[in-house]
C-alpha cells in the first residue's frame, strides 16, 4: 500500500510533533555496489570512477570513488560536507590552498563550499575512497548547490 507523503508549509507548524513515525524502508542493503558498476555522468565529470550506493536515506548518501594511477580529480566544490575514509592507496586532497596528504585507513574532512581535488600519488596502484555528504538532505531542502571546475566555470 503506498501513502502519499505530506509537503508541510507555514501554516502546517503546528503539526511538527516530538514523537517521529517509523517508516520501514523497501530496501537497507545494497548488495556488491562496485558490481553495479560506475555511474556514468558523474564518473565522466569528474573523471575517475565513482559507484553510488544505492539506499533510501534522506539525509546522507555515500560513494565509492576510485583514483588510477596518477589520477587527479577536476576541482569542485559544493554545499555539502563531505567525509573521506580512504581503503586503498596513497595520495592528498587540496582543499583550497591546503594540501592534506591521506593513505589507507584515514580520513579526511572537506568543509562545504571548498574548492577541491584528489590526487593518487602511485604510478602503478589504484586508490580508492569512501564519501559520505550530507547532500540528499540538502537536496531536499533546495539547497544543495555543487559547482565543477570546467563545467561551470
Amino acid at each position: 500500500m503506498e501513502t502519499k507523503e505530506k509537503k508541510f508549509s507555514s501554516k502546517d507548524f503546528h503539526e511538527t510533533f516530538a514523537r517521529p513515525k517509523f517508516v520501514m524502508p523497501d530496501t537497507l542493503i545494497h548488495k556488491n555496489v562496485e558490481n553495479a558498476g560506475v555511474h556514468d555522468q558523474f564518473s565522466t565529470e569528474r573523471k575517475h570512477p565513482v559507484f553510488f550506493i544505492d539506499l533510501p536515506s534522506k539525509n546522507v548518501s555515500m560513494t565509492i570513488g576510485g583514483l588510477l594511477p596518477d589520477q587527479m580529480t577536476n576541482k569542485h566544490r559544493h554545499t555539502y560536507e563531505t567525509l573521506l575514509y580512504v581503503i586503498e592507496g596513497e595520495g592528498y586532497t587540496e582543499i583550497e590552498d591546503k594540501r592534506v596528504d591521506w593513505k589507507a585507513g584515514d580520513a579526511v574532512y572537506i568543509p562545504s563550499w571548498t574548492w577541491h581535488r584528489h590526487k593518487n600519488l602511485s604510478s602503478t596502484k589504484s586508490a580508492k575512497y569512501i564519501a559520505s555528504e550530507n547532500a540528499p538532505q540538502l537536496q531536499n531542502l533546495g539547497v544543495a548547490l555543487r559547482e565543477e571546475e570546467g563545467r561551470d566555470l
